[in-house]
């Protein structure tokens, strides 16, 4: 894989596997960095689960984890490569031009380990002239999938989108316990898993839309599921309109720069490492 032509995308989680899809699409090379031990919630529609089962596919398009040794090697036509690089990296070793944050921290994110040509930040935490080049609305609202190269998104208001019952969160710390799994119809007060001793049950009668890895340590508070009313089980394997919106945003500041359209999609044959 080129590196001096590709776009790194910091997270594997639903809203960066819709950025990642959309760019993918349009014939962009992109590569996703992520952590050892990913936490997301709708891993249906996640490249993140690479990480687990070596591969993932989204709306036909897959992902593999590779060693960041084998990237050079990587031809795109086996799909978007995904490697364990929670620190970014790989940014020492090849010059990449475009890094698109969409981890979605919320918070003010420290410096990239090496420059890039364009950094793209997803969300709060990030504005654009201070600490990213160009910065993405990432909330439900007019604004959503807007790029501002000169302001910053809405802040955090720290409550879900939506009806706020349908986010489940661990009760405690521990490790979490599923009983349900994604996709499955939920009846109000039934058991959807647990956390040591301590049960989450659903909200109402719904779709089981998301829910993190059985088996996996988390803390207190942490959001684990979400529950969907609208019991649509087509949600569980699409990416969602507001991932297909921030998408948008971040081929718009793609394409806007001439200088890194040329880059990105330029066929000459140069390996920068």
């Amino acid at each position: 894989m080129r590196a001096d032509n590709a776009i790194l995308i910091r997270g594997g989680g639903d809203l960066a596997s819709g950025v990642a899809l959309r760019l993918h699409r349009a014939g962009l090379r992109v590569l996703i960095a992520e952590l050892p031990q990913p936490l997301a919630v709708r891993r249906t529609v996640s490249f993140c689960e690479a990480v687990y089962e070596g591969s993932q596919t989204v709306e036909g398009v897959s992902a593999r984890l590779i060693e960041t040794h084998q990237l050079a090697a990587w031809n795109e036509t086996n799909g978007i490569p995904v490697i364990i690089d929670p620190q970014a990296s790989l940014l020492l070793a090849f010059r990449v031009p475009v890094v698109i944050d969409a981890r979605l921290v919320k918070t003010p994110p420290p410096p990239l380990p090496a420059p890039v040509a364009l950094h793209i930040g997803l969300g709060p935490g990030f504005h654009a002239g201070q600490n990213c080049h160009a910065a993405i609305e990432t909330r439900r609202s007019h604004t959503l999938g807007r790029v501002y190269w000169d302001a910053a998104p809405q802040t955090d208001t720290g409550a879900p989108e939506g009806d706020p019952r349908r986010v489940l969160r661990a009760p405690t710390d521990g490790v979490l316990r599923s009983v349900k799994k994604i996709g499955d119809q939920c009846e109000e007060g039934e058991l959807i898993a647990a956390v040591g001793d301590r049960t989450i049950l659903s909200p109402f009668h719904g779709l089981l839309r998301g829910l993190i890895r059985d088996g996996l340590q988390v803390t207190k508070g942490l959001k684990i599921g979400d529950v969907d009313a609208r019991g649509d089980v087509s949600a569980c394997r699409l990416v969602s309109d507001k991932a297909l919106s921030i998408g948008g945003g971040a081929l718009e500041a793609l394409l806007s720069q001439p200088n890194i359209r040329k880059t990105l999609y330029s066929d000459s044959v140069k390996y920068l490492s």
